[in-house]
């Protein structure tokens, strides 16, 4: 049987670009004839075949940016869709939000749909299911294909394309450099499962600063929450230990932590400092308001729409895929001392 062949393969194997692989096999004026045909033998030996609705999608254009969240509920989304919409309104694009539920088939049904001609190309923060099964084969057929993609927050360094992140390690190490500074000796952290990317992030930037005080690392601080369970409980177990201080990579377990600490009697920030992330309404109105790693979604969708319709605009140029990289700050509020 022969091989799968993918538009990247017979670019390597004839020593031409993806573009012009996909040119020729679209019988572009601008490829010489006799590229042309050697591309097209080549192609035809294997029976590869293009992808029809992708190059729909490439060839008819409908001014519109389709986006794919996790979820709707945490404040950073919204503030990224705004961003988006802002940069995207003034190109004169429009945008389609759709969501993946953080479910595999899902997020590739979502793709599916988009592509078949009702966007020019796709946004995407990568649902939590993909990344802990590891099946990114939708993600790959999309470069392949060509189709412009940008991904944000959740990304995987196997799919090649242009993107948009967070320092994520930097901002762990300044959340968890705080509260060593403010005097915090037994810090406890409230992170994601490992295959989300974000979370592994931000916990190699706490292990960093924990790591420069000379103090060994202790697994029981550190809890690795799966929102398929009870988010309380999971939480509830850091409890039983000795802390002084908790970092909570979003501003869910941030709260949920605050509350644990209320039910136990704990005062805050006296006994138990606490900083989250993502400086939404949650962080600012809880009781004590919370420290938070501000991450500035709004750039973070300004950045992602304009990587995105240049990338449209500009399908016939080769450009080495870009990643962009959001410095966040720390927001001081009530519930870490002072």
């Amino acid at each position: 049987m022969k091989p799968k062949i993918t538009i990247k393969i017979i670019a390597k194997e004839l020593g031409v670009s993806t573009s012009t692989v996909s040119k020729a096999l679209r019988d572009s004026h601008e490829i010489s004839i006799e590229t042309k045909e050697r591309i097209k033998a080549y192609a035809d030996y294997y029976n590869y075949r293009p992808n029809n609705l992708a190059l729909q999608l490439r060839n008819q254009k409908t001014k519109v940016i389709g986006i794919i969240l996790p979820k709707i509920v945490h404040h950073f989304f919204s503030t990224v869709i705004s961003g988006i919409e802002k940069v995207a309104n003034e190109r004169g694009y429009n945008i389609m939000v759709c969501f993946s539920n953080e479910q595999q088939q899902k997020e590739i049904e979502t793709i599916n749909v988009l592509t078949n001609g009702s966007v020019d190309g796709l946004i995407v923060s990568i649902a939590k299911e993909s990344l802990r099964n590891k099946e990114l084969n939708h993600f790959y057929n999309l470069i392949e294909n060509e189709v412009p993609l940008v991904l944000f927050d959740r990304v995987h360094n196997s799919i090649e394309c242009d993107s948009v992140i967070v320092d994520d390690i930097g901002a762990g190490y300044k959340a968890t450099k705080h509260l060593i500074n403010i005097g915090c000796k037994n810090i406890g952290i409230i992170t994601t499962p490992e295959h989300v990317t974000v979370g592994l992030d931000r916990l190699q930037g706490y292990e960093r600063a924990i790591k420069e005080t000379g103090i060994k690392i202790d697994k029981n601080l550190i809890i690795n929450v799966d929102e398929d369970e009870d988010i309380h409980s999971q939480i509830h177990k850091l409890f039983d230990e000795k802390i002084d201080a908790v970092f909570a990579v979003n501003e869910i377990y941030a709260a949920t932590a605050i509350r644990i600490a209320k039910e136990k009697g704990m005062k805050i920030p006296e006994e138990l400092s606490v900083v989250g992330f993502t400086d939404g309404l949650i962080s600012k109105y809880s009781s004590p308001s919370i420290t938070t790693v501000v991450q500035h979604g709004f750039t973070m969708g300004e950045q992602a729409a304009d990587l995105l319709i240049d990338r449209i605009e500009n399908d016939k140029k080769e450009r080495t895929p870009q990643t962009k990289v959001i410095s966040s700050n720390l927001k001081i509020r009530e519930s870490s001392k002072s």
